[in-house]
């Protein structure tokens, strides 16, 4: 048997090993690593072929919009998908509801790599493509809180921040896959060769990552919080009918603070930059490859910037940790499109990773902040419900926006405006919120989480 790590009680006081919880960190990036390359690499083939094989009667513009618009559609079913998450997940835990999100998305995603495409079965292709996303987003919706809650509510006290960064990075790492398998068919499948099968590979390799993601999430133990909850019987029976009735307000505020990121970061993971930078008929033209490439190199900056985001929150607080990203963010969407339309693909690279440093910093604490904000037998409803909530207003429709604002003003200082005024929504939000950082988890503790954190709010 595993020694206990001497320093480290769960949020219930119990004695957990090191073993354990490293179980625990390495099937939640595992996990979410395989649900976001799903997502992604839909978002990246959005941006490439999907206007084209799908949406080509439409017209070229026409057809690009179109295209993102399947990829912000999804995100209008995530609250379907939070809100079946969330009432199963505060009833009956946390762990069944990723086995069954995780297969969910994984056959959605293979499915699209096996659809005719419009000029072999008309309208029908574009509808069953339509489909599979929605699928896609309920899955997503669902996925989220319950691999943020299995990662914090198992960590010790002093380390939610960095326990929590494992699903965040699961992000940037299904996105360095997504991304470097997108341009890895781009060599192996070159030209119309792409557009016939080589997009499709990346889909179908779904299949065996499932297999993966469902073999590690398996030999997960329950979160030691709900596993407490069930055994005194204390599930609440209607999650979410008590979240909107006493932390409404709450929910809406969170889900601004992860609407600042979001809105910037599918600048990327929504395929944008990617289409942006490829068009022929655009102003730059690159080769899909080396645009795909600067994606991936991003992705690991991502990556990085996110884990040592949840790191460093643990030391100086989330909230404070939140204000350096949001102003670093700032930095980086002021510098991405001059970085961008240089016409460089290494400055374009640069701008991309530039961003990230933002992105991480405003991304690694959002898991502990989540789950420190809502009490614990409604806290899968409310990590998981403000998390779609924000992802609609941030991601869902940013590159669909981003596209119609350069084509009505021709220009990408537009798209910058948005951004940066997403960004200082997601600080103004921030500002909201009292750091709770530390904050007892465990059921014992109810009323204690209960009182709101919101500046100026009564109990």
């Amino acid at each position: 048997m595993s020694t206990p790590d001497s320093s480290s009680l769960t949020p219930t006081g119990t004695i957990a090993f090191t073993s354990d919880r490293r179980r625990v960190v390495f099937a939640t990036v595992v996990g979410t690593t395989v649900e976001w390359y799903d997502f992604f690499i839909y978002a990246s083939a959005a941006g490439l072929v999907f206007g084209q094989l799908f949406f080509g009667p439409a017209g070229p513009g026409v057809a690009t919009l179109l295209s993102f618009l399947t990829v912000g559609i999804s995100f209008l079913f995530r609250p379907l998908g939070a809100f079946l998450a969330g009432h199963f997940g505060d009833k009956h835990g946390r762990r069944v509801v990723l086995m069954v999100t995780l297969i969910l998305m994984g056959l959605a995603t293979a499915l699209v790599g096996l659809l005719p495409t419009y000029d072999a079965i008309g309208i029908g292709a574009p509808l069953l493509l339509i489909f599979l996303r929605i699928v896609q987003g309920i899955s997503a919706g669902g996925e989220w809180g319950g691999a943020v809650l299995m990662a914090v509510e198992h960590a010790p006290k002093a380390k939610r921040g960095l326990f929590g960064a494992s699903p965040q990075i699961g992000v940037p790492l299904g996105l360095l896959l997504a991304s470097g398998t997108m341009a890895l068919m781009s060599v192996i499948a070159p030209g119309d060769a792409f557009l016939v099968w080589g997009w499709r590979v990346p889909f179908l390799l779904s299949v065996v990552l499932i297999l993966i993601g469902y073999y590690v999430r398996r030999r997960v133990e329950e979160s030691p919080v709900f596993a407490e909850i069930a055994e005194r019987k204390e599930q609440t029976r209607m999650p979410i009918v008590q979240l909107f009735r006493k932390h409404i307000v709450l929910v809406i505020v969170a889900a601004f603070v992860f609407a600042g990121n979001n809105a910037v970061g599918y600048m990327t993971t929504g395929g944008y930059i990617q289409n942006y930078a490829t068009n022929p008929d655009g102003p730059l033209g690159f080769e899909r490859g080396p645009v795909l490439w600067a994606v991936a190199g991003s992705a690991v900056t991502w990556l990085l910037s996110t884990w040592f985001a949840g790191w460093i929150s643990d030391r100086i607080g989330r909230r404070t940790t939140y204000i350096a990203g949001w102003i670093l963010q700032l930095v980086g969407v002021f510098a991405l499109f001059p970085l961008v339309n240089s016409g460089s693909i290494g400055l374009l690279t640069v701008g991309l990773v530039l961003l990230t440093l933002g992105l991480g910093l405003t991304y690694g604490p959002q898991a502990a902040l989540y789950s420190e904000l809502f009490p614990a037998s409604i806290r899968f409803s409310g990590v998981s419900i403000s998390y779609a909530i924000g992802a609609i207003l941030g991601g869902a429709f940013a590159p669909t926006i981003a596209t119609a604002l350069v084509q009505a003003t021709g220009t990408t200082v537009s798209v910058t405006v948005y951004l940066a005024g997403m960004t200082v929504l997601g600080l103004l939000a921030t500002l909201l919120l009292r750091d709770r950082s530390g904050i007892p988890l465990g059921p014992d503790h109810e009323a204690e989480q209960a009182v709101s954190p919101l500046y100026g709010a009564r109990g």
